[in-house]
């Protein structure tokens, strides 16, 4: 038997899944729990800006990492962070969020206490949460560990957010528990007979395609499959796509790979090979409206096999409970050692660039590849940056973050901050708006604290633009107060000699404010010959210039 408290009991819970960095902010209810994750050396407290921000880094961290944790205070905490929470139930990302609350003697008196509705009921915030979270607990002195362990479970299998309670007094009792298991994240196996039925059904289906594609989705990501995916892309041969938001699972420089499929907005010659198809194998895929171009796919269900998180089905037929992650490996193992060879051309790419001395997106996103290094994560924001990420050339093995379905605006910068601290060994390149960044704009300085180096975009278009495209381009309600972003490192304090004397501070490279090509060109150079420091480049385009996928997809929309 061990004796531990339940707050260390919850901390080493979450080291062991693989949280090393716990975002949020502190709130009377919940600092002795910041106490045992400060004392505990294996662990970061991330140090967020606001809540909001904490859980678009701890969005950022799950998926590079597969799961985050962020800690808030009871009510005004968890609520600023629920926006943020609620987009990773909607991207489907394990996000622990820990809410301390008041002492449990207060709870049950119903005492009118600071940072509740005043009316003595502490059951509402959790009940919020419950609709937004796949678990949720408010944790008791005689089942907490069973509690915590349940919600980590859950969130982590079912890759949505889970949400613990801890009352302020329950965070330093003590339990005695039998010696520690690790946890059991292993998926249920899958129904045998059915899963035969399936696989052979699926082979029959393949032998008889002559134009047979796959098209490759976020699932895969989410579930940890990549590298599932990637043998049976190589194994087949098959022409492979991928959907907007399976962005980057795929390598690109794959012979058998061709680009972004995403119905109406896809490049012509990427969309007319995939017309061309009759079987269309999908692995994991989301049919949201942005993720297939406003639900302009026009694929056909009756040449379509799909291979979701926890079900498969073979055009019109149903597998229920044949999940992917055992499924996929087995089809792979199935097919010929030797890959179908197909006479697939050239890849189709964007239009070139095109002459002139402004930075056009065509300009910037097609020469903006060339600096990038290997490995790279590439956090676009929702909205332009988003939509040209699309077709964006990928450096080798790079990962993409966009969040395509939720569409929360100011997410990157959050996002970034836990992708960069997830993963500290790679360059992280941040592309945000300057409407979005003015939301969320805080967390530059939380790069700073926490000595981490991106390389911030902002592509200064005054205004939002994609709302402007949508409606009203002229409306004053469109339009905000110009900043003077390329300053921003400094207003942060980047320079300030306090900063300078952290443990590690993020070392300032290049600040710039770049109106030409000429001159972003000469700030990428450095900023590539500097991998670090942490760059900022105030990007300045023509207003209503657009990448061609947005203008598409605004068309599109309008159409609907």
């Amino acid at each position: 038997m061990v004796t531990t408290t339940i707050g260390q009991y919850l901390i080493r819970r979450l080291k062991e899944v693989g949280v090393d960095t716990i975002f949020g902010l502190p709130g009377d209810y919940n600092m002795p729990l910041l106490d045992i994750i400060e004392d505990d050396p294996e662990v970061l407290w991330g140090n967020n800006a606001n809540e909001l921000n904490s859980s678009y880094a701890a969005d950022g961290y799950a998926r590079i990492r597969g799961v985050a944790a962020l800690v808030t205070t009871f009510g005004v905490g968890e609520l600023s962070a629920a926006a943020g929470v609620a987009g990773s139930y909607s991207e489907m990302l394990p996000v622990i969020h820990i809410v301390g609350t008041p002492n449990t003697k207060s709870q049950a008196e119903g005492a009118i206490l600071h940072h509740s509705l005043g009316n003595g009921n502490f059951q509402v915030f959790v009940e919020m949460y419950a609709k937004i979270t796949c678990a949720h607990t408010h944790l008791t002195h005689d089942t907490a560990t069973k509690e915590i362990d349940r919600v980590i479970k859950q969130a982590i299998i079912r890759k949505r957010p889970g949400y613990i309670g801890i009352p302020i007094d329950l965070i330093n009792h003590e339990v005695t528990i039998p010696e520690l298991n690790p946890l059991n994240l292993t998926l249920p196996k899958n129904p045998a007979r059915t899963q035969e039925v399936a696989l052979q059904v699926v082979l029959d289906a393949i032998n008889h395609a002559k134009h047979p594609i796959i098209m490759v989705d976020a699932c895969v990501q989410r579930h940890g499959l990549e590298k599932e995916a990637i043998e049976f892309v190589k194994r087949t041969g098959f022409p492979t796509y991928v959907a907007p938001m399976g962005k980057g699972i795929v390598p690109e420089d794959l012979e058998n790979y061709r680009g972004c499929y995403a119905g109406s907005i896809t490049i012509e010659g990427i969309a007319n090979e995939v017309k061309k198809a009759d079987l269309i194998i999908e692995l994991g895929s989301i049919k949201s409206d942005f993720n297939t171009g406003g639900f302009t796919y026009s694929i056909d269900q009756g040449k379509t096999i799909s291979l979701h998180s926890f079900a498969t089905k073979v055009f019109y037929a149903d597998y229920d409970k044949v999940a992917m992650g055992e499924f996929l490996p087995l089809l792979t193992n199935a097919l010929p050692k030797t890959p179908r060879v197909f006479n697939l051309g050239p890849r189709h790419r964007p239009a070139p660039i095109e002459a002139g001395t402004e930075i056009t997106h065509n300009y910037f996103w097609n020469k903006i590849p060339e600096y990038m290094d290997p490995n790279a994560i590439i956090v676009s924001e929702t909205g332009t940056s988003e939509f040209a990420s699309f077709n964006l050339k990928a450096p080798k093995n790079a990962f993409f973050i966009t969040q395509v379905l939720w569409g929360s605006i100011g997410f990157s910068v959050g996002a970034a901050v836990g992708a960069a601290a997830a993963a500290r060994d790679r360059r992280v390149y941040l592309f945000c708006g300057d409407g979005s960044f003015q939301l969320t704009c805080q967390e530059v300085s939380v790069f700073l604290h926490q000595g981490l180096t991106p390389v911030i975009f902002i592509l200064n278009n005054d205004g939002y633009l994609i709302e402007k495209l949508i409606h009203g381009p002229h409306r004053a309600y469109n339009n905000f107060q110009m900043w003077q972003y390329s300053k921003t490192l400094d207003y942060f304090g980047g320079h300030l000699e306090r900063n300078l004397s952290d443990v590690s501070p993020a070392p300032v490279g290049v600040e710039a404010l770049v109106r030409t090509r000429e001159e972003l060109e000469a700030a990428m150079k450095i900023v590539k010959a500097e991998p670090k420091k942490i760059h900022f480049l105030e990007v300045v385009m023509p207003q209503f210039d657009a990448p061609r996928e947005l203008i598409l997809q605004v068309q599109t929309s309008e159409n609907r």
